[in-house]
């Protein structure tokens, strides 16, 4: 009945979607349609499996939409944005990665922004904490956004639900690239 529920929901959801865009021109509607018709013919797995392949589909959209709150590179560097930032997402409970790694005069640093993941949320109460924070390490204020640092590694949450990350370069040239953020656009990602 649940499966039912989902499905059912899913399907009213996209229903505009069907209209605009034939299955045959949006995988997300044919994974949802083959999941509804798995459905009606009792093959249960099936359905499930085209189910969880539209969430991977919706995910990777969603992964999109992130990476473009990741920072420009600035002069004199290069961006490089991961494919694969995230396949771990299952393991840490769900929710939505983007990541890149910057290249420039000598040295490469990665930025990662991890959001709506309990594992977010888990970290909250001490990238949420002042007081906290300043007792792991330095704290560095980039756009009223605190970071801490640890053993060379910035860390800071935007709206108690996004982690951003940079991690392996020098401190002040990560800051220097977090500096070009928006983090208060930032905070309407996935609203």
């Amino acid at each position: 009945m649940r499966l039912l529920t989902i499905t059912t929901a899913a399907a009213l959801a996209l229903m505009p979607l069907t209209a605009v865009a034939g299955s045959d021109d949006d995988p997300i509607t044919a994974s949802l349609q083959a999941a509804m018709e798995a459905y009606a013919d009792g093959d249960l797995q099936y359905a499930l499996d085209e189910l969880a392949y539209a969430q991977q589909l919706l995910n990777a959209m969603k992964a999109e939409g992130l990476a473009e709150y990741l920072p420009a590179p600035l002069e004199g560097w290069t961006m490089s944005l991961s494919d694969d930032a995230g396949a771990a997402m299952g393991f840490m409970g769900g929710g939505t990665i983007a990541q890149a790694e910057y290249s420039g005069p000598g040295s490469s640093f990665t930025v990662t922004l991890m959001a709506d993941s309990p594992m977010v949320t888990s970290m909250g109460a001490m990238l949420g904490n002042s007081a906290l924070m300043a007792s792991m390490g330095t704290i560095y204020r980039v756009n009223r956004v605190s970071f801490v640092e640890q053993n060379g590694d910035l860390s800071g949450l935007v709206a108690n639900r996004i982690l951003v990350q940079a991690e392996g370069g020098d401190v002040d040239t990560m800051i220097a690239h977090l500096e070009t953020m928006d983090f208060r656009e930032m905070q309407n990602f996935g609203q």
